[in-house]
């Protein structure tokens, strides 16, 4: 019997969050639309079309995005959004995805936003290199990677070092 209601929504749902505290990239393909469209939050210049795409895009993510654990899900009907946090090289990482679904109840739109930014460039460092390799493109890899490093190496210790300095915790002098 075919579900009713925001059934087939759930279930989904369901099914995404589970694949992907489990990194299980197989089986969040099985939750996509034929037509899928991901919108990614390092670049507007492309997106991800179709279940082969993502799919490449969800087993490189998986493997760079640690321990994944989502905590927070918001939304009704063919309408959510998901909230997780997990770690990239050691960094606290946290993801909002809006999810819109078609009537089947399969996903055809994702669109995913990241913070902190040492982590989301430390994720795009991660991420580009392995999903060029698997989709057979060794030297635009190799390029991407050493593009990125120095991105990846400001931000992270920018963080770490000048943004304490701006903290408004920290006392005012007064002037």
């Amino acid at each position: 019997m075919e579900p009713t209601g925001d059934d087939r929504y759930d279930r989904t749902i369901a099914r995404w969050r589970a694949a992907g505290e489990r990194a299980d990239a197989a089986e969040a393909v099985r939750c996509l639309a034929p037509d899928v469209a991901v919108i990614s939050p390092l670049t507007a210049r492309f997106r991800f079309h179709g279940p082969a795409q993502v799919g490449d895009m969800l087993a490189a993510a998986y493997g760079v995005i640690d321990g994944i654990r989502f905590h927070t899900a918001v939304g009704s009907g063919d309408t959510r959004a998901l909230f997780f946090h997990g770690t990239v090289d050691g960094q606290q990482v946290e993801e909002a995805q809006l999810l819109r679904l078609d009537a089947a109840g399969l996903i055809r739109e994702l669109t995913l936003f990241g913070r902190p930014l040492p982590a989301l460039t430390a994720v795009m460092q991660r991420l580009g290199p392995p999903l060029l390799r698997r989709q057979g493109r060794p030297g635009l890899a190799r390029l991407v990677a050493l593009a990125t490093r120095p991105l990846a190496t400001m931000t992270r210790v920018g963080d770490r070092r000048v943004v304490p300095l701006g903290d408004p915790a920290r006392g005012r002098r007064a002037s």
